[in-house]
C-alpha cells in the first residue's frame, strides 16, 4: 500500500504511520516541520512532505501516486464556529479535491461527536439521525459530507474517546488522579466508550483495504462501557496501583457550564486557543457517548485488543517513561 497521511505526527496519525510502516507500507506524511516528524519515528522514518492542509503545492506532491489517503489532521479546539468549519470541512474538501485518480480509498478520521449522545444503557450503531451538540461536531459532520460527495471510494471512522502513549489531553486526568483526586463534570453516571491509540491505529489500516468497508460509516471502539466516575477511578487505580483511590469530586452542571463559559472567554480574550468553552459543555454533560464497534468487526473483522484497565496501565506507565507524570 502507498499511503499519503495526514496529521501523522499527531497523537493518533504517528501511531498509524508506525504501523504502516512496521507492515512494509510505503508512508508519505505532511508535515510543518520536518526536522521534529523524522525525530519523532525512531526505527523507520517516512517520507516527508513538508507543508499545511491550506498548501496545494504540498498536497498535490504528497500524493503522487497514494493509494490510500488517511485524512487524520484536524481541529478540536478553534476560535470560532467559523474556524472550526475552516479547518474541518474545508480542509477535507481541498484534500479530497488534489486527490489524485491512483487513489482508491479515502479513509476519513471522522469522531463520535459529529454523530449524537445517546442516551445511558443505548448505543449507536450506526445509521442514527445526526445531532451534534458542539461546534466541533459539526464541522466534522460537514466534512463528512464532503467526503461522502466525493467520487473517491471512502470510509469514514468516528472513533469516541481515544487514549494512549503521545496523548495530552487525558494527560491532565493522569495527573490529578497522581495527586489524588478525580474531579467529574456532572453526578460521574455520564456512558462513554473508550478505544486504545494502537487498536485505532489498527482500525484505520483495515479501513483503507476492507472491500466490505467501503461506503460505511463505523464506530471502532472498545465494547466495554464505563461511567465517568469509574473511568476517573480507573485511571487512578493506574497511576498510583498500591495507593488509595482518588477523591472523585462531582462538579454540578451549572458551576461546570459557568466555569467553561469563563475559561473559553479568557481564552478569547487572550487571543488564546482552548477546548474548555461554553460550547463543550453541551458534550460533558450528555448523558452517554458510546457506541457499538459491531458493523465495523462484520465488515473487516476488527476487534479491539486492549481493556481499559490495561490500556490505562500501559497509558501511564509510556508518561512515566517520558517524565510526563
Amino acid at each position: 500500500m502507498r499511503a499519503f497521511v495526514t496529521g501523522g505526527t499527531g497523537f493518533v496519525g504517528s501511531h498509524l504511520v508506525e504501523l504502516l510502516l512496521a507492515g512494509g507500507h510505503e508512508v508519505t506524511c505532511l508535515a510543518r516541520n520536518p526536522a521534529k516528524a523524522r525525530a519523532l519515528f525512531d526505527a523507520r522514518v517516512p517520507g516527508i512532505v513538508e507543508g499545511t492542509l491550506e498548501d496545494e503545492r504540498a498536497l498535490r506532491g504528497g500524493m503522487v501516486g497514494a493509494e490510500v489517503v488517511f485524512h487524520v489532521a484536524g481541529a478540536v479546539a478553534a476560535r470560532s464556529r467559523a474556524d472550526f468549519f475552516q479547518r474541518n470541512e474545508g480542509a477535507t474538501r481541498r484534500v479530497l479535491g488534489f486527490a489524485p485518480p491512483s487513489v482508491r480509498r479515502f479513509v476519513y478520521v471522522s469522531s463520535l461527536a459529529a454523530a449524537s449522545p445517546t442516551l445511558r444503557g443505548r448505543q449507536l450503531l450506526g445509521g442514527e439521525p445526526e445531532h451534534p451538540v458542539t461546534h466541533y461536531g459539526a464541522s466534522k459532520l460537514a466534512a463528512e459530507r464532503a467526503v461522502r460527495e466525493s467520487s473517491i471510494p471512502w470510509t469514514i471512522v468516528r472513533p469516541p474517546a481515544v487514549y494512549g502513549p503521545r496523548d495530552a489531553e487525558f494527560l491532565r486526568v493522569f495527573r490529578l488522579a497522581a495527586r489524588g483526586l478525580a474531579p467529574v463534570f456532572g453526578d460521574g453516571l455520564q456512558e462513554l466508550s473508550f478505544v486504545y491509540v494502537e487498536d485505532l491505529a489498527r482500525a484505520l489500516v483495515l479501513a483503507g483495504r476492507a472491500p466490505e468497508a467501503a461506503g460505511g460509516t463505523y464506530y471502532p471502539a472498545h465494547p466495554e462501557v464505563v461511567r465517568s466516575r469509574a473511568f476517573v477511578t480507573a485511571v487512578g487505580r493506574a497511576v498510583r496501583p498500591q495507593g488509595p483511590p482518588p477523591l472523585v469530586i462531582p462538579i454540578p452542571g451549572l458551576v461546570a457550564r459557568g466555569a467553561l463559559w469563563i475559561t473559553g472567554a479568557t481564552a478569547a480574550l487572550l487571543g488564546r486557543v482552548t477546548l474548555l468553552t461554553a460550547d463543550k459543555a453541551n458534550e460533558l454533560l450528555a448523558d452517554a457517548w458510546t457506541c457499538s464497534p459491531e458493523a465495523f468487526t462484520r465488515d473487516t473483522g476488527w476487534t479491539a485488543n486492549f481493556p481499559l484497565s490495561v490500556g490505562l496501565a500501559k497509558t501511564a506507565a509510556w508518561y512515566r517513561e517520558q517524565g510526563w507524570l
